[in-house]
């Protein structure tokens, strides 16, 4: 018993001829095989315009974010140290003294030096009980604005 071949599924699979004679079934087996050189610098050209476009922006957005957190934390101090003043009648002896007392859960972080030990503590006029008026970064440089982390 002699068996004959199936016919192609598609037309696409049929192997056709062109007039160099090469079937599209080689032109296919070739391009399974992988990318080629020039496919994939321009790939990576590609990528790397994007990446210096996206880059930039990144890292001026976390340094933004950054100062962002800083504002806010000596925000939320300042209250602190304001609440302690008006709740005793003196300031703080020290920034621990507003964890201890609870007017804060702990001490926040200066995001620019992402340490607690680092902010400056400024003191009170010499009528005033206590160490603690005003707190401020102890981070050198300056912000996007131009003014220093220390004058915030």
């Amino acid at each position: 018993m002699r068996r004959t071949p199936f016919p192609p599924a598609s037309a696409s699979d049929a192997p056709s001829a062109n007039p160099l004679g090469a079937s599209l079934s080689g032109t296919r087996r070739r391009l399974r095989h992988g990318f080629t050189l020039i496919e994939l610098l321009v790939v990576m050209s590609i990528v790397a315009i994007l990446l210096t476009i996206a880059v930039p922006r990144y890292f001026s957005g976390v340094d933004q974010s950054r100062e962002v957190v800083l504002r806010q934390n000596l925000i939320t101090v300042r209250e602190a140290i304001d609440k302690f003043h008006a709740d005793t009648g003196a300031f703080p002896e020290s920034i621990e003294a507003l964890v201890e007392k609870r007017y804060l859960k702990s001490l926040p972080l200066d995001p620019i030096t992402e340490s607690s030990g680092t902010w400056l503590i400024v003191a009170p006029e010499p009528p005033h009980r206590g160490r603690v008026f005003d707190i401020r970064s102890g981070a050198p440089g300056t912000a996007q604005d131009g003014s220093e982390y220390r004058t915030w």
